[in-house]
């Protein structure tokens, strides 16, 4: 990962950006990009951009950021990786371009020219970018059709500023940290902070698959290029489809070999279960040997049936790959904990073992490793994909009746026993594929929330997220069928 950093004072009575402040705020972000750093400013003093680099193509310094074409009129800061840059890169050259380096960052910005916001069409990897546009006085910010890179902005009204980190914007004291309360109330209903919300009224994050824009008339609202939803209702059931397993292994085998482009060493994840095993043996398949694999293990769990580690170590045999286990006692677990917390940007329940199997990696001396994180939300790997379905079925006729989930969630959160407060609002919340899915999923309900945060926040949280309709969001368009409407809120929220 890398991290990039965009300043721009578009108002016109706005003063010039503060180059020190955005070096601050790149230098915030040096545990994302230890290999270099770079930063532009426009003549005028306006705009900038900031980055801080981890090597991954072109390992050279023809690929330093921020990158700018001939002229300086247009600048890139990117975080992530393309996969198809070099099919993209010989249509650009064939049709004039000319490229100085051999980096996916070049082929992004000769991309950009051509194309402008229309490239995101043809992107195929992970991104979070900023782009000056001098021509149009315009600074382009974008993330990839998941999600995967993270990219904020703060917008004052008169300059916008955008980093790879929350922390990093509030490293030098320029941006209000005034708790946003929709955010506050999004981590304890759903486990993380839903965008474009975070813990700070001032911050917020671009949407997966979106755009934002700010020119001398000011930001824009987001616009989308790409939604889950959208995948599955463009797409067709397999079922019926005799060839269904032959096409999914060839699409799961064409998209390990993309994720294997790298001018560094890529390793791999391995647990026990069958993700992050068919990723290794499709890895082996595609390059000339197996992927180096690094598993976590625990010391309290050896020898019981929790241990992943033997049969973890069995998978990578059986692929002739090198085998790293990182064993993890307590004591360790516990002393690290709050090195984790500080290295924590944005609140999540999950991540834990992804930090401690990463610090195993980076111990290892990799830099990038695969992971079968995301499988389970677009395969149906997670009870949710037949409870949410059942639920609607069952509950649904009588939760569309006006009142009665009102009416019978105030009556059975006075009857029910600690443990059970889920049942209050399955009247309320199973009219909607949203509204189950929020019940099976949320940590906690909306009534529970005072507890937690206050009767001011938590009511003025609810009020502002909305969390089922903000869940309904990632149903647009309708994707078409039970498992499309599960696979689709479980990719994005």
């Amino acid at each position: 990962m890398c991290g990039i950093a965009a300043f721009y004072a578009y108002h016109y009575a706005a003063p010039e950006i503060d180059a020190e402040e955005l070096r601050g705020v790149r230098e915030a972000m040096a545990p994302r990009g230890p290999d270099g750093c770079g930063e532009w400013m426009s003549p005028d003093g306006r705009a900038g951009l900031a980055h801080r680099r981890l090597s991954i193509i072109d390992l050279t310094d023809r690929a330093a950021q921020p990158m700018a074409n001939e002229d300086s009129s247009v600048v890139l800061s990117f975080n992530g990786e393309i996969y198809n840059y070099r099919e993209l890169r010989e249509g650009l050259a064939g049709r004039g371009a000319r490229f100085r380096s051999d980096s996916d960052t070049e082929v992004l910005l000769r991309l950009y020219l051509e194309k402008g916001e229309k490239m995101f069409s043809d992107l195929r990897g992970m991104f979070a970018l900023a782009v000056w546009d001098g021509p149009r006085r315009r600074l382009l910010l974008a993330r990839d059709p998941y999600g995967i890179k993270p990219l904020y902005y703060a917008d004052d009204g008169w300059s916008v500023r955008a980093a790879s980190q929350v922390r990093a914007l509030l490293a030098c004291g320029k941006v209000s940290r005034a708790p946003e309360p929709a955010g506050h109330a999004g981590f304890f209903l759903l486990g993380s902070v839903p965008e474009p919300f975070t813990l700070y009224q001032d911050i917020r994050q671009v949407p997966a698959g979106s755009y934002v824009t700010f020119s001398e008339t000011g930001a824009r609202a987001p616009v989308s290029y790409f939604s889950v939803a959208s995948v599955f209702a463009g797409g067709r059931s397999p079922a019926g489809d005799e060839n269904a397993a032959e096409s999914a292994r060839a699409a799961f085998a064409d998209s390990v070999r993309a994720h294997l482009v790298a001018d560094v060493e890529v390793g791999l994840f391995l647990s026990a279960g069958v993700d992050s095993g068919a990723l290794l043996g499709l890895a082996a398949e595609a390059g000339p040997r197996a992927p180096r694999a690094v598993t976590l293990a625990f010391e309290e769990y050896r020898g019981t049936a929790s241990d992943e580690s033997p049969l973890a170590a069995r998978t990578a045999a059986a692929y002739g790959a090198e085998h790293l286990v990182r064993t993890l006692a307590f004591e360790e677990f516990s002393s690290e904990m709050t090195r984790f917390l500080a290295a924590m940007d944005q609140p999540t329940i999950d991540g834990v073992n992804t930090y401690f199997v990463s610090r195993a990696a980076r111990e290892a001396g990799l830099k990038v490793a695969l992971s079968g994180v995301g499988a389970d939300e677009l395969l149906g790997g997670y009870p949710s994909f037949r409870e949410v379905p059942r639920a609607v079925s069952w509950a649904g006729p009588a939760a569309r009746v006006p009142f009665v989930g009102a009416v019978s969630a105030a009556a059975l959160r006075r009857l029910l026993p600690a443990g059970r407060e889920k049942w209050a609002g399955l009247l309320r919340y199973a009219g909607s594929y949203a509204g189950a899915y929020y019940l099976k999923r949320g940590l906690f309900l909306p009534w529970e929330l005072p507890a937690l945060l206050g009767e001011e926040a938590s009511r003025e949280g609810l009020r502002r997220l909305c969390v089922v309709r903000h869940l309904r969001a990632a149903l647009s368009p309708e994707p078409g069928s039970a498992f499309g409407r599960v696979a689709a809120l479980e990719s994005s929220c």
